[in-house]
């Protein structure tokens, strides 16, 4: 490490993009915990202490799931609000429990935030050459900022229910 330079702690697992690129899930009643968060314009802003607090919450009810089967997924409501959801090993008293059933196809982005809109799109292109149509998107920010900016790589996920 060059001298004056500080050690960045990593929270954030490094995403290999091929577990999610052009793949289809199929969920029965796959245990999650969720929270909202408020947005000002689609832009989080409490969306890291939601997430501790989640995190904390699940971890006193050892419901945490591995490394490997970790993500979050998030919805957009509305401008103003998003859900988050983590998947869970059992369900975690004084959380909203919730079971997410379905077919999803998935398709990772690599990028800034500002080209959601362009993913979207894209994605809206992907699951009708499948011959499908989407029923709900969630989107899966494999790292938080500081941790993707330490990978040099921003990578998304979106899942289209189907």
């Amino acid at each position: 490490m060059a001298k004056g330079m500080k050690k960045v702690e990593l929270c954030c697992p490094k995403f290999e993009p091929k577990t999610y690129e052009s793949k289809e899930i199929s969920w029965k009643g796959k245990l999650f915990v969720e929270d909202d968060v408020k947005a000002l314009m689609h832009i989080p802003i409490n969306m890291g202490s939601v997430i501790a607090k989640m995190s904390k919450q699940i971890e006193v009810a050892g419901a945490a799931v591995a490394d490997a089967d970790f993500l979050i997924l998030s919805s957009e409501e509305s401008p103003w609000k998003s859900e988050q959801y983590i998947p869970v090993t059992g369900e975690v008293s004084g959380m909203k429990n919730v079971k997410l059933s379905g077919d999803y196809l998935t398709k990772v982005f690599e990028g800034n935030y500002k080209e959601a809109k362009n993913w979207y799109r894209e994605m809206q292109i992907y699951v009708k050459s499948k011959g499908k149509e989407v029923k709900k998107f969630y989107f899966y920010y494999t790292t938080c900022p500081k941790c993707a900016k330490a990978y040099g790589k921003n990578y998304v996920v979106l899942f289209a229910q189907v």
